[in-house]
């Protein structure tokens, strides 16, 4: 049995690089947040500033402008009514007869308008032959602009040589035939089936986006378990596409209290104010009267109107939307 040979040198020492279990310093910690948060300020900045300069501070001399009576002219407003002009506003019969044409529109957008849309999506998303087709024709009116689209209506209710009025009395219905444009009774039904034929396209794509979102499983299970089509659609369809709807709905109110365009190239908000919104009576007192003053007043009424809209409709009807999407964000079930 031999034994270990004995050496006088002594051990050499194990110099392989060893892990290092420490935190990380706290100076460097800060180092690389702060270096985080200038990289994140400086892509806002431009976006801020742009926000600021073209929404902030629009809205804030809207504000400031309400406060005075002035025409707009030499130098800044000095004439300081305080509430006053929003006083007048209350009492004033095209304020007051624009909210109620505002409410109007937006009643039969919800009731006549996105159900159609909705309809049209559903037929659109079968299998029928030349579908592309169709849904090019439905979109193409939304891609037009206001302007093109009033002229032409114009062109359409006319009077005496508009295509419409031609039509009925080619088919012998002399009767029906309006000034459609003109006449106080008729002008709003005509405004709202122009603003329909303007926008029931957009609506269309979103409800078709949203239906061809649900699985096709679901209506296959659903119509194994005996379910009819009617039954499908109230029971899986409609309450899927409920977010869609739903965000359908709030843009087509706020593009009913923002009207403005096709107004104006249509009627001008006549006659006798029978077409006019808020938008074109904020338009009249403020480039045709410069009443900049009571204008800016409208204006900020309008800016208060779609504010409390909004949140109202985000906290009340769009709450399950919002908090699925940030659950989601989350990374929670």
């Amino acid at each position: 049995m031999t034994s270990p040979v004995m050496t006088d040198e002594p051990p050499v020492a194990d110099r392989s690089p060893r892990p290092r279990h420490g935190r990380p310093r706290s100076g460097s910690r800060e180092r690389r947040r702060r270096k985080t948060l200038i990289t994140l300020a400086l892509f806002l900045l431009p976006a801020l500033i742009l926000y600021g300069l073209l929404v902030l501070a629009p809205v804030l001399m809207a504000m400031y402008f309400s406060l005075f009576k002035w025409n707009g002219l030499g130098g800044m407003p000095t004439d300081f009514v305080g509430l006053q002009n929003f006083t007048d506003l209350l009492g004033d019969d095209i304020f007051l007869g624009d909210l109620r044409r505002g409410a109007i529109l937006i009643i039969l957008s919800l009731v006549i308008q996105l159900p159609l849309s909705l309809g049209l999506a559903l037929l659109l998303n079968q299998r029928i032959r030349g579908r592309a087709v169709y849904r090019l024709l439905f979109f193409a009116p939304y891609v037009l602009s206001e302007v093109i689209t009033g002229v032409l209506f114009t062109m359409i209710l006319a009077p005496d040589s508009g295509l419409l009025n031609w039509l009925l009395r080619s088919v012998g219905l002399e009767s029906l035939e309006r000034a459609w444009l003109a006449d106080p009774d008729t002008v709003l039904m005509a405004l709202f089936f122009v603003i329909t034929w303007k926008f029931f396209g957009f609506h269309t794509i979103l409800y078709l986006a949203g239906r061809q979102g649900i699985p096709r499983e679901l209506g296959e299970a659903a119509s194994i378990d005996g379910a009819s089509p009617w039954q499908q659609f109230r029971y899986i369809t409609l309450p899927l596409l409920g977010p869609t709807i739903r965000i359908s709905a709030f843009l087509s109110v706020i593009g009913t209290i923002q009207l403005f365009d096709l107004v104006w190239i249509l009627t001008r908000g006549g006659p006798v104010h029978a077409s006019e919104t808020l938008a074109v009576t904020m338009f009249d007192f403020g480039f045709q009267r410069y009443q900049i003053g009571y204008a800016s007043a409208i204006s900020v009424a309008m800016f208060f109107i779609s504010l409390i809209f909004a949140l109202l409709y985000l906290r009340f009807v769009m709450r399950r939307d919002t908090e699925g999407a940030l659950t989601t964000m989350g990374g929670r079930k």
